[in-house]
């Protein structure tokens, strides 16, 4: 049956264009290699504002020189400026930008709706494409990036066949796939931890890798490798329009190996033999492959990079001299037109918004609200809804294709029940919530860490600002905003189950796991607290939102009460600085 069914979809993408398959180039050396080994096109970062900041990179002599060569392999050449940027970086950032565009590069991968907006404004013909960090995970996801001018999504790694196929159908732009290599265990994009736990923001490139980690003495947020080697037909016959391999942090070598393979997939329009297979696995791997979320099936995906797998991967390295070329014709050299150089504006920003917005929080444990808790907005996850005493709801942070209706009906069943409130995490999630004619309201999971993101999303009510920022930032960005001033901030949103309620680090800290939406949250280990510190706060224009999850209605009322009269606490925790 399995057979019959394979032979079916390899008819069928026999008449199907074939993606793009997009290669890593982390340096120079990487570049040449994905060059011979058939890539369609690169990605690569600069020296600045990269998602892989230890990467070699390349600086602007380098890139103008990989782009020259790819350009004369016919190969296209995407520069990653994917990491989120404060105010006071913009201007950097929009520098490197307008040497890219001048240089001729094809195409540039943001995740920041700020850095995406002032590119827009411009050079409005230097394509966007919306990077994986953005959690892109369905076609409402794809339409608002269509209006706000990006032509390519990169789709969240999380998304199952079904719901990846729903999504290419529905999309107005073209969508992305990653096809192998590192898989995140948290939502990309949606992952604090080493920023909070370890001061190295994965937002900005610096990730520590704390899902390598063991904790409860495993190592249960580690995950396999992906590979989809043995989907190609499917993916081909769904429409994807960009298969992209990861690793700007490997070898060269590795690069040859993995892209060669599946350039011949591609053109042979077939799945991965057995020592194709193998090949791929000493090329790099961790305990060997998964394709755990496209399949639906979570169970083993866990792995870790083992003696073996560097052994395996030490014994089948070879030199770059013995690469060969692959693609059976070459491709025509590519010739952008002439762009003008410029130098880019940044456009003056509204005056710092006088008007503090009133306390609220979230409480993901109904029972303990407090009826007195004087409190502007009161969230409740929006399965959690009764209707009793919170007026406001969080939508579930993922929502899928496939998950839409029944969140939907939901929010419409919130709402006969009193709902005044929403709150949106996702750009996913925002028609939705206009939909449902409730009060819209900027979460931090938006990653909002700028003044010209911040208009981007200037129609909703107000901004919980990125957890990730300093106050001075906060002060910086003209907005009517606020930031969690108490609670533990979820560092991890999962879509595999770590199977514990609490994962114990080394240093045995503990953080709590807890569940919103169907999915787990890996919360801090310690709560932020800044009740003694509320001079800091009220002066920059900054409103309080708090954050309850494992609190008991006691802890609940003393938390806002120490608030109310500017308590310390004895208690160990996280302030911001």
């Amino acid at each position: 049956m399995q057979e019959k069914m394979q032979e079916k979809i390899t008819k069928i993408s026999a008449d199907s264009p074939l993606p793009e398959l997009l290669a890593p180039a982390g340096s120079p050396e990487a570049l040449a290699a994905a060059l011979r080994a058939g890539a369609d096109a690169v990605y690569l970062g600069s020296t600045q504002f990269g998602a892989r900041a230890f990467a070699k990179n390349f600086d602007r002599p380098a890139l103008k020189q990989a782009v020259e060569d790819a350009h004369a392999a016919g190969v296209r050449v995407y520069l990653t400026v994917n990491t989120l940027i404060t105010d006071r970086m913009m201007r950097a950032a929009m520098d490197l930008v307008a040497y890219a565009y001048e240089v001729g590069v094809d195409a540039l991968i943001v995740a920041d709706w700020g850095l995406a907006k002032l590119c827009r404004e411009n050079s409005p013909d230097f394509p966007l494409h919306a990077s994986t960090q953005c959690s892109g995970h369905n076609a409402d996801a794809a339409r608002w990036l269509a209006d706000h001018g990006f032509s390519m999504m990169v789709a969240a790694r999380e998304l199952s066949a079904d719901n990846l196929r729903k999504l290419i159908k529905d999309s107005p732009i073209p969508i992305e796939v990653f096809v192998h290599g590192a898989l995140c265990v948290s939502a990309s994009g949606q992952c604090l931890f080493s920023s909070l736990v370890g001061g190295r923001s994965g937002n900005r490139g610096e990730c520590a890798q704390p899902c390598r980690m063991q904790y409860n003495n495993k190592t249960p947020l580690s995950l396999k490798d992906l590979s989809l080697a043995m989907h190609i037909p499917q993916l081909i016959e769904m429409g994807v329009a960009s298969l992209k391999i990861e690793g700007r942090m490997k070898s060269p070598d590795y690069v040859y190996r993995v892209v060669s393979i599946y350039r011949r997939l591609l053109d042979e329009r077939r799945t991965a033999t057995p020592s194709e297979m193998r090949a791929l696995e000493e090329a790099f791997s961790r305990q060997g492959f998964t394709d755990g979320y496209f399949v639906g099936n979570t169970a083993d995906m866990n792995g870790v990079r083992s003696e073996a797998d560097k052994s395996a991967t030490a014994k089948a390295a070879g030199g770059l001299k013995q690469h060969t070329q692959v693609r059976n014709e070459p491709l025509p050299p590519i010739v952008l037109p002439q762009r003008t150089p410029h130098a880019p504006t940044l456009p003056p920003l509204p005056k710092k918004a006088k008007e503090v917005i009133k306390p609220s929080a979230r409480f993901y444990k109904p029972d303990t609200i407090p009826a007195e808790h004087k409190l502007e907005v009161v969230y409740l996850p929006l399965e959690k809804f009764d209707g009793k005493v919170a007026n406001g709801v969080l939508l579930p942070p993922i929502i899928p294709d496939g998950e839409l209706e029944k969140v939907e009906k939901a929010l419409s069943r919130a709402k006969d029940a009193g709902a005044k409130h929403v709150m949106v995490g996702n750009v996913g999630q925002i028609a939705l919530a206009k939909r449902s004619g409730l009060t819209v309201h900027g979460d931090f999971r938006l990653n909002l860490q700028n003044s010209y993101a911040a208009e981007v999303f200037a129609d909703f009510a107000d901004l919980l600002l990125s957890p990730e920022l300093l106050l001075a930032q906060m002060r910086d960005i003209p907005a009517k905003k606020a930031a969690i001033v108490y609670g533990r901030v979820p560092l991890m949103l999962l879509e595999k189950s770590c199977g514990t309620t609490r994962l114990t680090d080394r240093m045995k800290k503990n953080f709590p796991v807890i569940t919103e939406g169907g999915r787990e949250l890996v919360l801090n280990s310690l709560p932020i607290y800044m009740a003694d510190k509320q001079d800091l706060l009220s002066p920059v224009g900054v409103g309080y939102h708090y954050v309850f999850t494992q609190e008991g209605p006691q802890e609940v009322k003393v938390t806002l009460s120490s608030y109310d009269r500017s308590l310390p606490t004895k208690k160990e925790v996280r302030r911001i600085k």
